[in-house]
């Protein structure tokens, strides 16, 4: 694996997650790997999880790590040739991640989509110009399509507690007062498609998705009913896809709540807007895998990290 920029760039899953399970037992067991190697962060939009969490698993792995977020503290930079650079980008991507290449051994990049234009974000202009011009691995810490690290540490948080051979997971749209990108579903949907379970998506009319992610999941249009004997609830909120970045329903009666959720574990890729995506009592419940998830944050890149690292010294 020479880069990570999406859950299909995983081999194995299965092979995967006993490896996440080796890591949880002993975090530090690898600290030669990354000793005298450094792992570079660049933020183009804010993070909590995926800054503290890669930080964390670079520290586990003997790494030292340079951070820098990108849209307060960078030159802004150009991504497309040929272009009369007298406007106010001041640095050009081609010069731009060659330098980094010769200060980092990984480079993390985490660039959202704009929501505006969706043939410019399908492009991914910020990730594939690193993977173009940049000379080292680079690992996506969400990109316009997909959030792969995120994907992953959901992966072996349903892991670790499914109870049945293949268990119900349902992706359900949930209200937001933003609009918001698809890069968690889309990544969710597809290491869930690799994985043994029952996967449907539930959301309002007009709220599809990415047919070519979709495939042949099924996908439903009445909440309760979808909910109903589900073992895991993932909720999540995205904008239209058809009508790109559109806000086409706010309808609060999406909201998750406990009668909904039923017996469900409950799970929530976090930042989550309390009693708008889902109430008070469902968080508070032991229902809720949403703080185990996020410290699975720490194992999913660590694993990503890992592999890197091994490639690097063949």
């Amino acid at each position: 694996m020479k880069h990570f920029t999406s859950v299909l760039d995983i081999p194995s899953l299965g092979n995967w997650l006993e490896d996440a399970k080796a890591l949880k037992k002993d975090p530090r067991g690898h600290l030669h790997l990354g000793k005298g190697k450094t792992l570079g962060l660049l933020f183009f939009n804010n993070s909590l999880r995926t800054r503290l969490s890669t930080q964390k698993a670079a520290i586990n792995l003997g790494m030292d790590v340079m951070v820098m977020n990108f849209g307060k503290e960078g030159w802004a930079l150009e991504f497309a040739d040929g272009t009369v650079m007298n406007g106010q980008s001041a640095e050009h991507i081609r010069e731009a991640a060659r330098v980094v290449s010769q200060y980092c051994d990984i480079l993390g990049i985490r660039a959202f989509a704009q929501l505006e234009n969706r043939e410019l974000d399908e492009s991914e202009p910020v990730l594939n110009g690193f993977l173009q011009h940049a000379t080292i691995p680079v690992v996506n810490l969400e990109s316009a399509l997909g959030h792969p690290l995120q994907a992953l540490a959901d992966a072996i948080t349903l892991e670790e507690n499914r109870i049945k051979k293949q268990p119900r997971v349902v992706l359900t749209w949930a209200p937001h007062p933003r609009a918001l990108p698809h890069a968690v579903a889309n990544s969710f949907v597809q290491i869930m498609q690799r994985m043994p379970v029952d996967l449907s998506i539930v959301q309002p009319s007009g709220y599809e998705l990415d047919k070519s992610i979709i495939g042949n999941t099924p996908v439903y249009f009445d909440q309760a009913k979808a909910l109903q004997g589900a073992d895991f609830v993932y909720a999540k909120n995205w904008s239209s896809f058809e009508q790109y970045g559109q806000v086409v329903s706010e309808d609060q009666d999406w909201m998750v709540t406990k009668e909904k959720l039923g017996d469900a574990k409950f799970m929530h890729c976090l930042p989550v807007r309390r009693n708008v995506v889902v109430e008070d009592a469902v968080l508070e419940s032991e229902q809720s895998l949403v703080i185990q998830q996020a410290n699975n944050r720490t194992y999913s890149a660590q694993l990503v990290l890992k592999k890197l690292l091994e490639g690097l010294t063949l």
